[in-house]
């Protein structure tokens, strides 16, 4: 069919070339906010005109009428339009007559896919925040429940010091707190309307800009018409927060696996969220984490991929530009179902608070304390270090912990241990007695959690 801007061009293209240029198969995904953009562009050039307000009812009518029967299904969008800006300007002219010929008067498809974008991925951020959101309450939920849930630390993948399962899911809570700042900010960066900007030098039409950027819920228009249409550091830093947050929840995916191990057995997955093997009856399988682990991947690639188209394109606009839908719609589909089926499987994933606190003490992770212990009580730092050290090898020699030792054990080692070492040791006071700011102690974690209900009370 002939294109929209057909008249400078004196053959049809050819069909291969046609379909390599067209974008309508994944551009069709932001069908509203073209018509979005297009009903307040009418609106604008009314105020200012160029329209009448006959041809202005008559083409909102029309656009809305095209709106509700995609939406309702008894409008299929055609792949025989090179675009979504070409489906809908045709449908309209189709319905309404020579009207629908002024819809595109004072912009460019360079200002108007910029706007569609804009206004697409600023949905697509606020309705992954709203998912994000519910990731933190399932996190803060685990959090309340397990003050008292004593489990390992660990450096290096080893044990280090005992902490609780609320201070360790409270690492989380933080990462997706500043994920969810990160959106905001991002929201407030781009919140600038191209539309207006033409192809890339303005119009003469007298369009008022603020005007439309009002309608449409922006800030203000651009200020610079060659950076309107050129501009995708906004489509750059989303697809940096949504590596950043796939990023965590790779993170967090990694430990659940280890967790749900045999060797660790901190965690049950539910049965919902796991899968067997065709020929291992035994097998029960955290497929969602790995899954979301690896998944990772591909929303890292859609940002290095636009990162590197971007990286020599002269001003202004180019088709290149073109790339960013297709990488950014798989990201934010991809980072949208992970969010959510991992937050179903963290709310319904049952802990195993025995097999945590049997792993903290058999790792030795109150040996610091034991330690701490002895120099409390007049003991050299280093020499405590060196005496603690040689009752771990006795402990691994004999396959027992520190709380196992006798008091003769102890004494043998150095006369200062008394009766009290093994309160001096026990998980409990070792978490407890930490409670300094951000510290694991339930003194220190209640007054986190405070902050942390605030916070998702003002969301």
């Amino acid at each position: 069919m002939a294109q929209l801007w057909g008249g400078r061009f004196t053959k049809e293209t050819d069909q291969v070339v046609y379909k390599f240029n067209a974008s309508i198969g994944f551009d069709k995904r932001f069908y509203a906010q073209d018509i979005k953009g297009s009903i307040a562009h009418v609106m604008m050039l009314s105020r200012q005109g160029i329209l009448t307000d006959v041809e202005k009812e008559k083409i909102i009518s029309g656009l809305e009428g095209i709106l509700d029967d995609v939406r309702q299904g008894r409008l299929a969008i055609s792949d025989k339009y090179e675009d979504i800006h070409s489906f809908v300007e045709a449908a309209l002219i189709q319905r309404i007559g020579e009207a629908g010929k002024k819809l595109h008067t004072g912009r460019s498809r360079n200002d108007q896919v910029a706007l569609d974008m804009k206004l697409y991925v600023r949905d697509e951020i606020r309705i992954l925040d709203n998912v994000l959101e519910e990731l933190l309450h399932a996190i803060l939920a685990i959090m309340e429940e397990n003050l008292d849930t004593y489990m390992p630390g660990f450096t290096h993948l080893q044990k280090a010091q005992p902490i609780t399962l609320a201070h360790h899911m409270g690492a989380y809570f933080e990462m997706f707190k500043r994920d969810h700042e990160r959106l905001n900010d991002i929201l407030k960066r781009m919140n600038t309307c191209p539309l207006g900007s033409g192809a890339l030098a303005g119009t003469t039409y007298p369009l008022d800009r603020e005007y439309t950027a009002t309608l449409l819920g922006f800030d203000g228009p651009t200020l610079n018409s060659i950076d309107g249409v050129s501009d995708r550091d906004y489509m750059i830093e989303f697809l940096s927060a949504l590596s950043m947050i796939m990023m965590h929840l790779s993170r967090f995916s990694e430990e659940i696996i280890i967790w749900n191990s045999n060797e660790y057995q901190f965690v049950e997955i539910d049965d919902a969220y796991s899968t067997g093997s065709s020929i291992m009856p035994q097998k029960k399988n955290p497929d969602i984490a790995e899954l979301v682990r690896g998944k990772t991947g591909r929303v890292y690639g859609a940002l290095q991929a636009f990162l590197t188209t971007m990286k020599g394109l002269p001003l202004a606009y180019n088709k290149d530009m073109q790339e960013d839908k297709e990488w950014a719609f798989d990201a934010i589909d991809t980072v949208r179902d992970c969010l959510i089926l991992f937050a179903g499987m963290l709310g319904t994933m049952q802990f195993r608070p025995d097999r945590m606190a049997k792993s903290a003490k058999q790792g030795f992770t109150n040996a610091t304390d034991a330690a701490d212990y002895l120099v409390n009580r007049g003991v050299p730092f280093r020499d405590a270090h060196g005496i603690i050290g040689q009752l771990v090898l006795q402990c691994i020699e004999k396959g027992i912990s520190l709380d196992d030792l006798s008091l003769t054990e102890y004494q043998k080692a150095s006369p200062v241990f008394q009766l009290d070492i093994y309160d001096a040791i026990s998980l409990k006071t070792c978490v407890d007695k930490r409670i300094t700011t951000g510290a694991p102690g339930a003194w220190a974690m209640e007054k986190t959690l405070e902050v942390y209900r605030r916070y998702m009370e003002e969301y």
